[in-house]
């Protein structure tokens, strides 16, 4: 009996979403959309494990997964030698640079600058390009509230509209990229298994392509 195709997908909104376009895709994800406890799910010729946005490129990459779906920002963050197929058009948000509104960071001024980030790779990268010398300090989650008690000078953080910076005196002052929702696939895996994985990666292709903008 053939096993199933393995497909890692994130908790929350983005699965959500994902669901919608594997269903225009002619793959029935509803079974992991109800109040189950369940981590696992049978759903047709896909087995979905469903876990957490952080792990899904490392489930994919040690091939406990053949493919899933995760937003950008935890890819880039992983670095995993993974293909990237398709870029699923959801899940969309920024990653940008932020601080006080009312405490302005002068770049040229000789100050020890700190940067809180639950990205600390890219945050490193964005500031080796830049010719900033920073230390940078890594959290796990309520970065917005970081500057506010002096723990930092500026965050690198994603955001849709910039709202929560506002509410928490925050004034955004760079971007360091576009995040969206991408395929990831085990290249070894799309060896072994291409026909299977190669027809559903040209249907959500075609799902994504007749997507409404």
């Amino acid at each position: 009996m053939t096993r199933p195709i393995i497909l890692a997908a994130p908790k929350g909104r983005i699965l959500e979403d994902g669901a919608k376009l594997f269903a225009r895709a002619g793959y029935d994800l509803s079974p992991v959309l109800g109040d189950s406890r369940k981590l696992v799910h049978e759903c047709g010729p896909l087995r979905v494990l469903v876990l957490r946005n952080s792990d899904i490129a490392t489930y994919v990459a040690h091939g406990a997964a053949d493919i899933g779906f995760a937003g950008s920002d935890v890819l880039d963050e992983e670095g995993r030698d993974l293909l990237e197929p398709l870029d699923l058009g959801i899940g969309r948000c920024r990653m940008i640079v932020a601080e006080r509104a009312d405490a302005r960071i002068d770049d040229r001024a000789q100050i020890h600058l700190r940067v809180a980030t639950k990205y600390p790779r890219i945050t490193r990268a964005y500031l080796q390009k830049k010719g900033i010398t920073a230390e940078v300090i890594e959290l796990s989650g309520a970065i917005e509230l970081a500057p506010l008690t002096g723990l930092c000078d500026r965050i690198v953080d994603i955001t849709q509209t910039g709202e929560t910076l506002r509410q928490n005196g925050l004034v955004e002052i760079d971007t360091i990229a576009s995040i969206s929702t991408r395929l990831v696939v085990n290249p070894a895996r799309l060896k072994l298994d291409g026909e299977r994985l190669g027809r559903l990666i040209e249907a959500l292709e075609r799902a994504v392509a007749e997507a409404p903008v």
